[in-house]
C-alpha cells in the first residue's frame, strides 16, 4: 500500500447518498442458509488497534443542549447533542477501558442489521473495548489543541473512535460530534436511543442542505461550549462531574477539525464561516449538493490549510467541485489518496468489516464496497501517520516532511 499525491473526490456520487450504508442495515446480506447454520455460533467480536503515542488516554461525555435552536428534524424540542471527548490523562492506572458503543446503542445497531453486514444476533457490538479510560483525571501540565470529528451523514461519532484515541495519545484532546436525528444511533444519558431520521436519498437538495446547515451549527455550538468548559463552568445539560483538569487542558487559541464524508464537508464549510478553526482535513467528502451545485466553501475556497484525502483513482480531474475548491483556496493545502482503500476506509469499518468478513464470509463485493481491498492494518498506519503530521505541523508548528509527497 502507498500513498500517492493526487486530489481525491468521494465515493458517493451525491452528498445524500452518503448514507447508504445505514438505510441498508435493515436488509442483512448473505445466503440465507448460510446465515441460518452461522445462527448457533458465538456472535463476532473485534479489538480496535492500539494507540501508538505516548499519553495514556481518558475519554468522557457531554450531553450539550442548545436552547437558542429549535431542533430542525422534530418538532417541539431544542437541539440536543451527544459529545464524545478523548483526552491525555495524568494515569490510566487501576481503571477498565471505556466501552466502544453503549448498550442501547449496540442493542439498536445489531437489531438493525449492523451496517448490513450481518443478522441481528450476528455481531457483538458491546464487548469491544476502546483504549482510553472513563473520567481518568486529564494531563494539565500543559495546554492541549483541540481538534473536532464529524462522521459520515447516518454514521455515528463512534465510527470514528480509534483516530480520536490515536490523536489523543499524541496529546490532541480531541471532540467529536452525533448529529442528532441524522447520526444513527445516539444514545443519551438514562439508555435514550434516537435513530436517525435524516434525508433520504433521491429527496432532492433541501435534506442536503438542511443537513450541512445543521451540522455547521452544530459544531459552532459545540466551540462555544467548549469555552464554556475552559471558563471553569460544566456545560453539561445535567451537570454531570467531568474529569479533573479537562478544561484546563484545553487551548482554544488551536482548533483543528476533521470527518469522514458529509463529517468532511462539515469540516470545509466549518472553517468557512467561522475562523476559530484553524486548520481541517475532508476524509474522502464530495462538496456539492448535485453534479451542477457545489457547496459554498467549493465556490470561495479557504485561506488556512486543508488536507484533501480519498480513495483510489478519484482526483480533481474527475470532480469539478474538487477543483474549484483547489483553485480557490490559497491556503497551505495537500492531497492524498489511499491506494486500494474503500469509502469506509476512514472509519472504524476499517477493523470490523474485515472481522466480521473473517467469520461470516461476507459478499466480496461489499467488503470491497466498504472498505476496498488495502490492508487494513497499513491503512491504519497510513492514516495516523498523515493526521498527525498535519495536526503537528498547522497546530504545533512542527516541521513535518511527510507531508511534502506520497509515501509508503
Amino acid at each position: 500500500m502507498t500513498l500517492r499525491t493526487s486530489i481525491v473526490a468521494t465515493s458517493a456520487a451525491l452528498l445524500l447518498a452518503l448514507g447508504a450504508g445505514a438505510a441498508a442495515a435493515s436488509t442483512p446480506t448473505g445466503d440465507p442458509a448460510a446465515r441460518s447454520a452461522a445462527a448457533d455460533r458465538r456472535p463476532v467480536r473485534f479489538d480496535l488497534p492500539e494507540p501508538t503515542g505516548r499519553h495514556p488516554v481518558g475519554s468522557t461525555e457531554l450531553h450539550l443542549v442548545d436552547s437558542r435552536r429549535p431542533d430542525p428534524w422534530v418538532g417541539g424540542g431544542s437541539r440536543e447533542l451527544m459529545v464524545g471527548v478523548w483526552y491525555p490523562a495524568r494515569s490510566a492506572s487501576g481503571r477498565s477501558p471505556e466501552p466502544y458503543m453503549r448498550p442501547g446503542a449496540a442493542r439498536f445497531l445489531d437489531r438493525s442489521g449492523s451496517y448490513g453486514l450481518a443478522a441481528p444476533g450476528e455481531v457483538d457490538w458491546a464487548s469491544p473495548r476502546t483504549h482510553a479510560t472513563s473520567l481518568a483525571p486529564a494531563d494539565r501540565r500543559t495546554r492541549r489543541p483541540v481538534v473536532l470529528y464529524s462522521p459520515g451523514m447516518g454514521m455515528p461519532r463512534t465510527l470514528g473512535t480509534s483516530t480520536a484515541v490515536e490523536l489523543a495519545s499524541r496529546g490532541y484532546v480531541v471532540v467529536a460530534v452525533d448529529h442528532t436525528h441524522e447520526s444513527s444511533p445516539v444514545e443519551f444519558p438514562g439508555g435514550r436511543v434516537v435513530p436517525g431520521t435524516r434525508p433520504e436519498p433521491g429527496t432532492g437538495t433541501d435534506g442536503a442542505r438542511t443537513a450541512v446547515d445543521t451540522r455547521v451549527r452544530d459544531i459552532r455550538f459545540v466551540l462555544d461550549q467548549l469555552a464554556e468548559l475552559r471558563a471553569g463552568r460544566n456545560p453539561d445539560a445535567a451537570r454531570r462531574p467531568l474529569p479533573d483538569g479537562l478544561g484546563r487542558a484545553l487551548d482554544l487559541d488551536r482548533v483543528g477539525m476533521f470527518g469522514h464524508s458529509a463529517g468532511g464537508i462539515t469540516a470545509a464549510e466549518t472553517m468557512r464561516v467561522d475562523r476559530r478553526v484553524d486548520a481541517g482535513v475532508n476524509l474522502d467528502g464530495t462538496l456539492q449538493y448535485s453534479p451542477t451545485d457545489f457547496l459554498p466553501v467549493a465556490r470561495e475556497g479557504l485561506d488556512r490549510p486543508f488536507m484533501l484525502m480519498g480513495k483510489e483513482t478519484q482526483t480533481h480531474l474527475d470532480k469539478p467541485s474538487w477543483q474549484s475548491f483547489w483553485d480557490l483556496s490559497t491556503g497551505w493545502k495537500r492531497d492524498f489518496s489511499l491506494v486500494r482503500a474503500g469509502h469506509f476506509s476512514y472509519t472504524d469499518a476499517q477493523t470490523f468489516v474485515p472481522a466480521v468478513d473473517a467469520a461470516l464470509d461476507i459478499p466480496a463485493g461489499l467488503r470491497e464496497q466498504y472498505v476496498g481491498t488495502v490492508d487494513p492494518e497499513r491503512s491504519t498506519s497510513a492514516q495516523r501517520a498523515y493526521l498527525t503530521a498535519f495536526f503537528d505541523r498547522h497546530l504545533r508548528d512542527r516541521p513535518r516532511p511527510l507531508l511534502s509527497g506520497g509515501s509508503g
